[in-house]
């Protein structure tokens, strides 16, 4: 019994000395972390600092070796230039993909590693930018960075347009001066925003070394007072972390069955919820319309894919407009939009699908003072057939909507299973402003 008493006195003393010396222990660790936290930052800066001089080396070399090649013809300089101006567009790469939602990191990592960055600084090259985007030094940095992707752009266009006049003969000396004159043009513009983008680089790093100086200082001073505050949010921590994994599993569910960019369902809820309609055959008449956009391509060509973006959000809150409770509208891809009616006859459907055509037709979408007449093939799907698989439903419908775009476009396509087919066709504008 003796020997039972001083085990346990002995194992009552190592567990005070453990929560004794713990919160020392926990200050180490955390100060080793900071530190940790700083060279890494310090060697990403670095990493983005040697990347910077190889893509600006990159840029000013394609030009060199593009002027060349313009004077000589030789293929061997079109191929260093080709070689040298894609370092650049693999920086541009890995840039864009780390500015997309969600972040392509393996689409950065190759990106990078065109660019000609280290392997080993890739990592720390993605990180940072994902991370710190926002700081003042790197988000400058990153503005003159892709104030270069239209004249890079054109650099690589300029290679083969000069290729191509090169294969038709010698150039004209005044064709040659013109052209030689624009590279000199490019490569000065390349070098104004080299230059920035080293300097606002150059001014960050010794901005940061200064600032992770003076954290890692204060931290040391205030981790006692973070300690204390840690030990009063553990009472609470089991709670919090119960309450953020509901709501990471509500988010991924959400995520799973909805479009990131309009918030309407995805083509697998709209096709999880077409199935349960037709497997509860008896609930009714159902009409599934599938609609496309007829010109979105207009709009994302000469607008860009923000304006584009920005078309489908309005569209999918147009589409949603008079529904009821248990209809469906989703986005399929792309342009293309489905709703599913579930009890709705085929009179019905049809003046749904004429509503939603003519209230597209009368939408004007505007972007930067330019204007854009938004209309839409729209192909309908009426179903009785309780046997009917949603295979067939929906081959049904989007034969409708092809046969709707291959008729001339902004009209409604009505397939019933039998071989005649309602199309109702579009009224001119000038007719719905008259009634209007």
């Amino acid at each position: 019994m003796f020997r039972r008493t001083a085990a346990s006195a002995e194992g009552g003393n190592l567990l005070h000395v453990i929560k004794l010396v713990s919160p020392f222990v926990m200050v180490v660790v955390l100060q080793a972390a900071i530190a940790g936290f700083s060279l890494e930052v310090m060697s990403s800066v670095r990493a983005y600092v040697a990347g910077e001089a190889l893509w600006s080396r990159s840029q000013k070399n394609a030009v060199y070796f593009l002027n060349l090649y313009l004077h000589s013809g030789e293929p061997s300089q079109f191929a260093q230039y080709q070689a040298s101006l894609a370092v650049p567009i693999g920086d541009e790469f890995a840039r864009w993909a780390l500015e997309r939602d969600p972040v392509d990191v393996e689409a950065a990592r190759i990106g990078f590693l065109q660019g000609g960055n280290h392997p080993d600084d890739v990592p720390g090259l993605i990180w940072l930018f994902r991370y710190f985007n926002r700081v003042s030094f790197l988000r400058d940095a990153i503005r003159e960075w892709a104030a270069t992707d239209p004249i890079l752009l054109e650099l690589s266009v300029f290679g083969e347009v000069i290729r191509s006049e090169l294969e038709k003969g010698p150039i004209q000396h005044d064709r040659l001066q013109f052209l030689s004159s624009r590279l000199s043009e490019l490569n000065a513009q390349f070098t104004v925003h080299a230059k920035r983008f080293s300097t606002v680089l150059g001014e960050g790093s010794r901005a940061i070394k200064l600032t992770l100086t003076g954290i890692n200082i204060l931290t040391a001073a205030m981790l006692i007072l973070l300690l204390i505050w840690h030990t009063r949010r553990l009472v609470r921590q089991r709670q919090s972390f119960e309450d953020a994994l509901h709501a990471e599993k509500e988010r991924l569910a959400w995520q799973a069955s909805h479009d990131w960019l309009t918030g309407l369902s995805n083509r697998r809820a709209f096709e999880a919820r077409l199935q349960a309609e037709l497997d509860n055959g008896a609930a009714g008449a159902l009409a599934l319309i599938l609609l496309d956009l007829d010109q979105f391509k207009n709009v994302n060509d000469s607008c860009g894919h923000l304006a584009g973006d920005r078309l489908l959000r309005e569209v999918s809150r147009l589409l949603q407009q008079d529904r009821h409770a248990h209809d469906l509208v989703a986005r399929l891809g792309g342009d293309e939009f489905g709703l599913i009616l579930p009890q709705c006859s085929p009179f019905d459907a049809v003046d749904i699908a004429e509503r939603l055509r003519r209230s597209l037709e009368l939408f004007n979408f505007a972007w930067d003072d330019r204007c854009f007449a938004v209309t839409a093939s729209i192909g309908v799907a009426c179903i009785a057939d309780g046997n009917i698989t949603l295979e067939d439903a929906m081959r049904r419908a989007d034969a409708a909507c092809y046969r709707a775009k291959e008729k001339g476009r902004n009209r409604v396509q009505v397939e019933n299973g039998r071989s005649d087919v309602v199309v109702v066709a579009p009224r001119p504008r000038e007719a719905l402003a008259a009634r209007g």
